[in-house]
């Protein structure tokens, strides 16, 4: 089938930049530095030089080593020698513990250590979860924090919030808040965009610019989309096919990057394409009858209305963009349409014909249903092959799937990973991959079942341009056969398949 064309070739990638000289204070050095662990080691020894107060942002394609470079760089993956050395002055600490901070956005809902997927829409649960508030103050604060974090991340409405009740943008910006309050002299930020609208993408950079420009935390961002790279960073570490590069110049890595773009085609190939078409329709697949009926919904968590008489109908065949800003109460939605929130059951809706409430399985109207989601993604923390996990899909159970996977069943995963083309891991852990790999096993996951209703909410998190376009591409291929509906959540406009047809935008209330 096929699988997605190996890193791009960076052969002479060093040669294009001039190696920029920093003549300044050096925050960490490593030379010749190889993991101890072979399991978690770079293609290549790394020589790397961090600038002490100079923002930089390391870049590449997913599972390029970008991920297992800052675990060396932190101390998560000791050094086969000692070649690897930390300056944080003027820091009164030399430890590394104390000085470097990394920010994810893998966690689960803050510090409650739970796994909410499903769980996290239960009123009990969330009667004993942490607000915004707890969180906070049990950081210490500094003068410009104190003054705006509320302002510039938006933090003064959610701090009585429940934790577990944020939005997935909501969350990023109480997790960057969190850490930055503990001063850290380094900080390594993971996609620090991603799940954050186009107001909330504009004042965490904003916010960054001016913890940059404060000079007292030197950020290091981790990026694989170049258009996340904020302008404030003018300087790039660039990792690829695990080798990592000197530092160079932003403006000569994206002249760079977009010239070896424009020669490369990201469509999924005619044979992968024809595989999907090929598949059979289900019994009975038709366009245009009901799949979701919303019928006058009211939500309320607390004081706080999230719906009020709000009412939908999706067709099936029809292909849905749902936005709106964080906190609008897209996830909620999706909630109820995927039986996921127990709320569902006091409120008027119909899926595939079926009025909830009235003796239909939940696990009937989940056999129609793929879904994936960035709590699901936080959620999916499991030490199985990624065999297993794409096979959950077929029965819906939260990554646990330890029954033998049968011919029928496993031909049936081996086909969207291969599609995906990454079928040549499924015997891989899951949790050694990179989080971009992960994603792509949740996509693939979320189609093994060859559903009727595809919900993806903010699918492409953290993954590259080459596997956002091919996973757009598969998307618009699975969508254009009869009986495919499709619900689609995403800030990123340029994210939407061409083949959405309606849209439906969410505003806060009150």
């Amino acid at each position: 089938m096929g699988r997605l064309r190996e890193e791009q070739s960076r052969k002479g990638w060093a040669s294009p930049y001039k190696q920029q000289e920093y003549k300044m204070h050096n925050i960490i050095e490593i030379n010749k530095a190889v993991a101890r662990m072979p399991e978690f080691r770079l293609k290549e020894p790394a020589d790397v030089v961090i600038p002490a107060d100079t923002p930089l942002a390391i870049v590449g394609l997913n599972a390029s080593g970008k991920t297992l470079l800052v675990d060396m760089l932190t101390g998560a993956h000791p050094l086969l020698g000692n070649e690897i050395k930390y300056d944080f002055s003027p820091s009164a600490s030399n430890k590394a513990s104390q000085n470097i901070k990394v920010v994810t956005f893998r966690d689960a809902y803050g510090s409650t250590g739970g796994d909410f997927y499903q769980l996290r829409w239960n009123h009990g649960l969330q009667e004993d979860s942490a607000t915004v508030k707890d969180i906070l103050k049990t950081a210490s604060s500094s003068d410009m924090l104190s003054e705006e974090l509320s302002q510039v991340l938006g933090l003064e409405p959610l701090l009585e919030k429940k934790i577990i009740m944020l939005s997935s943008g909501e969350l990023r910006r109480v997790q960057l808040a969190e850490v930055l309050q503990s001063a850290p002299r380094l900080l390594f930020i993971d996609n620090p965009y991603i799940g954050l609208d186009v107001n909330a993408r504009k004042q965490t950079s904003d916010f960054l610019t001016k913890v940059a420009e404060k000079g007292k935390t030197t950020l290091v961002l981790i990026v694989s989309r170049e258009k996340d790279i904020p302008d404030f960073i003018q300087r790039i570490l660039p990792v690829s096919n695990g080798k990592v590069y000197p530092i160079c110049d932003k403006k000569d890595f994206l002249a760079h990057l977009h010239k070896e773009e424009k020669s490369v085609s990201y469509a999924i190939d005619a044979e992968r394409r024809n595989a999907i078409l090929s598949l059979p329709d289900h019994e009975n697949a038709a366009n245009g009858s009901p799949v979701v009926e919303c019928n006058n919904i009211n939500i309320s968590y607390g004081s706080r209305d999230i719906f009020k008489d709000f009412s939908w109908t999706v067709k099936s065949g029809e292909r849905w963009a749902l936005n709106g800003e964080n906190g609008a109460g897209k996830s909620t939605l999706l909630s109820l349409v995927c039986a996921d929130n127990p709320r569902a059951y006091a409120c008027n809706i119909s899926l595939f014909g079926c009025k909830r409430g009235t003796g239909e399985s939940i696990w009937d109207i989940k056999k129609k249903i793929g879904y994936v989601s960035p709590e699901m993604f936080r959620s999916y923390r499991r030490n199985m092959s990624v065999l297993k996990i794409a096979a959950s899909g077929l029965s819906d159970t939260n990554g646990i799937y330890n029954r033998e996977i049968d011919g029928d069943a496993r031909e049936k995963v081996m086909f969207w990973l291969n599609i995906f083309g990454i079928g040549n891991i499924s015997d891989k852990n899951y949790l050694q991959l990179s989080s971009g790999e992960q994603r792509l096993v949740l996509l693939a996951r979320a189609f093994v079942k060859d559903p009727e209703l595809l919900v993806l909410d903010e699918p492409f998190h953290g993954l590259d341009r080459e596997r956002r376009e091919l996973s757009r591409s598969i998307i618009d291929t699975f969508c254009s056969r009869k009986g495919k509906t499709l619900i689609m959540v995403t800030h990123y406009e340029e994210e939407y398949p061409s083949t959405i047809d309606h849209r439906l935008r969410l505003k806060k209330l009150g």
